[in-house]
């Protein structure tokens, strides 16, 4: 049978050969999908707890290993490159990586697809990690199946999800025809004894005590009486302790005298060997005590071949045992086991009637009818998919400089580096980073009251000035609310930051009194720029020392900086370029086009026509590879950060790129007065405004802020200060821009495909 609409999913859980009841699960889903859906594509993703262990089956498309945070984000490329139309996932807290498995959210924030998702577990009381995890997913799932009605209620009462979102699929079941036990038993040497079953993994959130416990008053009135327990231990119990469990429970049927009544099945089986298991019992028991278990295979399979059940009433038994289907007993009660069970081993009319009953409500829990249910909830969330039509060219106005967001986000302190939405987040402090750029700022900002100006010119002045830990020759970069520092020495790149706004400041502050102190501060500070050794930090002083030169032409250490870093730039390109790969590092990084702008600025400082030449090579190269095939600008995603010698990945797209490719773009037309270079930074400005892969805006108009970034499934809500100042500063040199090629009223025309 074909699906409608559905082609191709992805799907994510353990998988067979793993030995869990997660991985029988979803190796069993998988099967009922392709059983009643053949045509259908089914991408498997195994979680995978010991990289190497398991000899997984074609099915297999990826194994992903638990808990490296990198292979979840290369999983989502790889589905996202798949055309898979949804994404099905099997969600445990304890198989995926970090916190409560917070690396799944990782995986869910760069895939564009729908979600749905299957929860086996939902606890009443959360920990934190527990609940900030669940409730993630709850916001990106389209809908998530719970194997109970309590679940549903659960969901909506713990974590306020959506009633709409919620479907009840029942744990899935194979078929077998109802038997007599009496056909099975000699498979397994059983005949004439009364058996009663327990299967799957052993561990002490099983109550098999209790059932043990049970079976002295069983023995004294059914002597042929055999409790079996079938599994093998634990993987995770045998890692911490071995066998010590199971030898315990072997210990205790000696101490209570009923060694021959209780029988050890170590082994994991395969399905048709349970089965027939299953089949051989007379009785089943779930003595489980934990209240809140929302799921059982054992249980579901149990009922599915017509067994009797004895169980606690946990969540799951509750609901499938319900209206005479089994038999409850309280929660530890090896009394209440003993004596249902031997109640029903001493009437077979009764047991055989109960047999029956269960086995009519097993039907309702095939393995087809849960293919059915599913793939009616993957059409509907397939076909709701909002679809991204093409749309014409619009012309798209450049935004005036603002700093309403700026001044939202800066106190008497400086400008706080993170928000939550737009609200400032004082938790993180502040940063030199930040500060320096909003110092660069005041002094670019056209049209500004003159009162505003200085008053936040001596804030991010103040800022930096004591940032510098004179003891030890270094900027210092993060601090606390409290004015605290968090450490004396900050990065190289915080310390290339610090000089950079400093150099313009000098050169192009509106006050006096401010160019002086920028002056004086650069010469106190700049020969530390001298002993940086990443690339990224060198051009940041190198364009400090630029403006630096221009404010104050034959200023010794800016020729200085200027001259050697960038003949040791050209030097790292001819190292490590390749045909295809014109750059300075083997891997790309954040602010890229800083490189091919610190040698375009010191070639026009100091007449260098070689630093001009390859800054202009290497900017060709990069704006290459921040093209999307439609002709947009993609800024290289952080996800990209590096790979050697690897094409950009498209996500998470974040301000500071655009905003460095526009000053590049700026600098090249400085250098070169070709109007391919206005183009361009055009392009790359049209990406605040919705020129780009998600066609969505990261502007905000009304006050001048800016989201944090693109990422596959739509913005990254919060508006941190590196996004307001990247913005306005390019609000800042587009206009420039404009004004210096004589397009100041000129709309930017979006070329949106």
């Amino acid at each position: 049978m074909k699906a409608p609409n559905v082609q191709h999913i992805a799907l994510i859980g353990n998988f067979l050969p793993r030995k869990c009841g997660l991985a029988t699960y979803t190796t069993d889903t998988y099967a009922a999908l392709k059983q009643r859906y053949p045509d259908l594509r089914v991408d498997v993703y195994a979680m995978d707890d010991h990289v190497g262990r398991y000899d997984y089956p074609a099915a297999v498309t990826r194994a992903i290993p638990e808990q490296d945070h990198a292979a979840y984000l290369d999983t989502a490329r790889e589905i996202e490159a798949s055309g898979a139309q949804a994404l099905w996932i099997q969600h445990e807290y304890g198989i995926y990586g970090g916190p409560a498995g917070e690396y799944l959210i990782a995986l869910l924030d760069r895939i564009t697809i729908p979600v749905i998702a299957t929860l086996h577990t939902v606890l009443e009381n959360p920990n934190a990690d527990q609940r900030r995890v669940m409730e993630a997913l709850l916001r990106r799932a389209s809908r998530v199946i719970v194997m109970a009605e309590k679940g549903r209620e659960m969901l909506k009462r713990v974590h306020g999800a959506d009633d709409k979102k919620i479907v009840m699929i029942p744990h899935g079941v194979p078929d077998r025809a109802f038997a007599d036990p009496e056909g099975y038993k000699p498979l397994f040497g059983w005949q004439g004894r009364e058996v009663i079953l327990t299967f799957g993994l052993l561990a002490p959130s099983k109550g098999i005590e209790t059932m043990i416990e049970a079976m002295p008053a069983i023995a004294a009135e059914r002597p042929d009486a055999l409790y079996v327990i079938l599994g093998a231990t634990h993987p995770n119990l045998v890692a911490s302790e071995g066998e010590a469990y199971r030898e315990r429970l072997k210990a205790l049927t000696e101490k209570l005298g009923v060694p021959n009544n209780v029988a050890f099945v170590d082994g994991f089986v395969e399905q048709d060997e349970l089965l027939d298991y299953l089949q051989a019992a007379d009785v089943y028991a779930t003595p489980y005590p934990n209240p809140a278990q929302i799921t059982s295979g054992t249980l579901s399979y149990a009922v599915a071949v017509g067994k009797p059940v004895v169980s606690t009433p946990y969540i799951h038994a509750s609901e499938i045992l319900a209206d005479d289907h089994g038999v409850l007993v309280p929660f530890n009660d090896s009394a209440a086991f003993a004596r249902e069970i031997s109640r029903l081993l001493g009437d077979k009319d009764a047991r055989t009637a109960l047999a029956e009953r269960a086995y009519a409500r097993g039907r309702t829990m095939l393995w087809p009818r849960l293919a059915e249910t599913a793939m009616a909830a993957l059409t509907g969330i397939i076909a709701t998919k909002p679809r991204r039509f093409a749309r014409p060219v619009k012309e798209l106005s450049p935004l005036k400089p603002d700093i309403a967001a700026v001044e939202r986000m800066s106190d008497a302190t400086g400008m706080l580096q993170h928000s939550i939405y737009s609200v400032p987040d004082r938790r993180h402090g502040y940063c030199i980073d930040d500060n320096a750029r909003a110092l660069i700022l005041m002094s670019k900002i056209e049209d500004l009251d003159e009162t505003l100006r200085d008053k936040w010119t001596s804030v991010y002045a103040a800022f930096v000035q004591y940032a510098w830990n004179q003891d030890l020759r270094r900027f210092r970069n993060f601090m606390n609310f409290d004015r605290t520092w968090c450490e004396d020495v900050g990065s190289e790149d915080s310390n290339g930051r610090a000089l950079w706004a400093l150099g313009v400041t000098a050169r192009d502050a509106r006050a006096l009194k401010h160019r002086d102190w920028a002056s004086a501060l650069f010469d106190a500070t700049a020969s530390i720029a001298l002993e940086l050794g990443s690339p990224r930090a060198r051009a940041f002083a190198m364009l400090g020392a630029a403006a630096m030169l221009d404010a104050h032409p034959g200023h010794t250490l800016s020729r200085e900086i200027l001259t050697r870093f960038g003949e040791e730039l050209i030097d790292l390109l001819d190292s490590n370029r390749r045909p295809e790969w014109s750059w300075f590092e083997i891997v790309l990084a954040y602010d890229n086009a800083r490189l091919p702008e610190a040698l375009l600025r010191a070639g026009v400082a100091l007449g260098r026509s070689e630093f001009t030449s390859v800054g202009l090579e290497t900017l060709e190269w990069i704006v290459a590879q921040q093209t999307s095939p439609e002709g947009r600008f993609r800024a290289v995603g952080t996800e990209s950060f590096g790979r050697e010698y690897a094409a950009p990945m498209q996500f998470d797209q974040q301000p500071l790129e655009a905003q460095a490719t526009v000053e590049a773009c700026a600098a090249a037309h400085q250098a070169t007065g070709d109007e391919r270079w206005m183009e361009e930074a055009t392009r790359a400005y049209r990406w605040y405004l919705g020129g780009n892969d998600l066609e969505l805006p990261l502007a905000s108009a009304q006050d001048g802020g800016c989201f944090d970034g693109l990422m596959p499934h739509g913005l990254n809500r919060n508006q941190g200060a590196e996004s307001i100042l990247a913005l306005q500063l390019a609000n800042c040199a587009i206009s420039a821009l404009s004004k210096a090629t004589g397009n100041v009223a000129t709309p930017l025309r979006a070329a949106v495909a």
